[in-house]
């Protein structure tokens, strides 16, 4: 999962839990909101009868204090007024058939669900009622008690977790929104950060990073930047160091055709021109005696071994000596690599040659590597395996990455992962002239067999 996907789904959970947390709360207070309006009307109540109940005592000052209630008409609508929605006050001593004064609570929210109903007072613990004297001096006045409903209370608990919690979904919608919004725009870089590292990847080292506000950022563009600039001086190091291999290979491979033209080609000469002279000599002596005798035929022997050598020194030295794209350019030297494959036997498998894009100004390292390349798959593709056929495909892939792709897929079957892990000095050779030329090398199933592809990069 994305990084601001993960981090938005985290800032969501601590949002849900905030929202649970805060619809507990809201709960809990909603519901014990309703014990302190019992408390607020007991008292308003009782402030209200002490005011009437001295008035009275001014008033009608001849009777008994014992024997005086507080007003008679204390049941009025401004009384009504100083108790809350959902609790009821009576006054105690109660007249008979007295009934408690309560205050209005048709209409003041939702009838709330049956589970709401019965948690909360399972939880919370019901109500209490409130008892307020009418005057502290006057034991007699009698009190007020204030019962809160416990419906009405249940219906304003759920009226009020409505309210909070419409304001606080509607907040944490906000919060998560623009926390996402600043989570996104502060993880944008990474991927301007990936980006370069992929491209290091594909060996374009030196990636320019731009400036990053924060600070963690900046410090990991700033050793990105620092390990393309590392990795691309140990690249031209090695690629340097593999190129002067490869020519002092060359060298050998040049001195070593030298000495085997010069030394192993005069002495197969000598040998064969002594074969022939012995030939003729057993040939002339047998015909003088008028017999046949052995040693020509041994000397006929000699000369086709001779012969047979001489080939495989001449094809030995081909392979040694200077490749063809310095002479004949890139084009014609694969052409007539693949032609001299091709008037080796008619016995051999198909050699297809596709060459794609302009390649006549392809010279020097990259024409040499382009074509010591194909020489040796094909190599490889006729003498170790069973194919029936083999593609050569040469394309020059212009654009951005100005590159030579060099492709060879035959049917012989072979193991991929198995060629791909070997260790001789073919495979070798490939390796190292593509890693001096900094490009890449792949080795994959085809159709029923192995395509060896390699991309040599033509700007380096």
């Amino acid at each position: 999962m994305r990084l601001v996907l993960q981090l938005v789904a985290r800032l969501l959970l601590i949002v849900a839990l905030c929202l649970g947390a805060a619809t507990v709360w809201a709960t809990f207070d909603a519901y014990r909101s309703v014990d302190r309006a019992t408390a607020a009307s007991a008292q308003r109540v009782a402030h209200a009868l002490q005011a009437l109940y001295w008035q009275e005592l001014l008033l009608r000052s001849s009777r008994a204090r014992e024997h005086m209630l507080p007003v008679p008409d204390w049941r009025t609508l401004d009384m009504m007024k100083l108790i809350s929605p959902g609790v009821c006050v009576e006054f105690q001593p109660a007249a008979a058939f007295e009934k408690p004064l309560c205050g209005q609570s048709q209409g003041i929210g939702k009838t709330p669900p049956r589970w709401f109903a019965s948690i909360v007072p399972t939880f919370l613990g019901s109500h209490a009622e409130v008892v307020r004297p009418v005057s502290p001096r006057a034991a007699a006045a009698g009190a007020v008690v204030a019962t809160p409903d416990a419906a009405a209370a249940i219906t304003l608990a759920w009226e009020y977790i409505l309210n909070v919690i419409d304001v606080a979904l509607l907040m944490a919608v906000a919060i998560a929104l623009l926390a996402s919004i600043a989570i996104a725009h502060a993880l944008a870089p990474a991927r301007t950060i990936v980006t370069a590292l992929q491209r290091m990847a594909r060996g374009h080292y030196r990636t320019k990073l731009p400036r990053f506000r924060s600070m963690e950022l900046a410090m990991i563009g700033g050793a990105v930047s620092q390990l393309g600039g590392r990795l691309e001086e140990a690249t031209e190091q090695r690629a340097a160091l593999t190129r002067r291999l490869i020519e002092i290979r060359d060298d050998e491979r040049r001195a070593l055709a030298r000495e085997l033209h010069d030394e192993f080609g005069q002495n197969l000469s000598a040998i064969l021109a002594f074969a022939n002279t012995i030939e003729t000599a057993s040939a002339k002596e047998g015909k003088d005696e008028g017999k046949d005798i052995g040693i020509a035929q041994d000397a006929r022997m000699i000369s086709q071994a001779t012969h047979h050598l001489m080939a495989s020194l001449r094809d030995a030295l081909k392979r040694l000596r200077n490749p063809l794209p310095e002479e004949l350019g890139l084009e014609a030297s694969l052409v007539n690599l693949v032609d001299s494959w091709r008037s080796q036997s008619t016995a051999r498998p198909t050699i297809q040659l596709d060459l794609r894009g302009d390649l006549t100004d392809i010279s020097g390292a990259a024409a040499t590597t382009a074509y010591r390349i194909a020489q040796e798959c094909l190599t490889n593709a006729l003498r170790h395996s069973s194919a029936r056929e083999i593609s050569l495909c040469v394309e020059r892939r212009v654009g951005e990455d100005d590159a030579l792709l060099i492709r060879v897929e035959d049917d012989g079957g072979g193991d991929a992962t198995r060629v791909a892990q070997s260790a001789g000095f073919g495979l070798t050779g490939i390796r190292e002239r593509v890693a001096a030329a900094g490009g890449s090398l792949s080795i994959l199933p085809a159709r029923g067999g192995l395509s060896v592809a390699a991309t040599i990069p033509l700007a380096a």
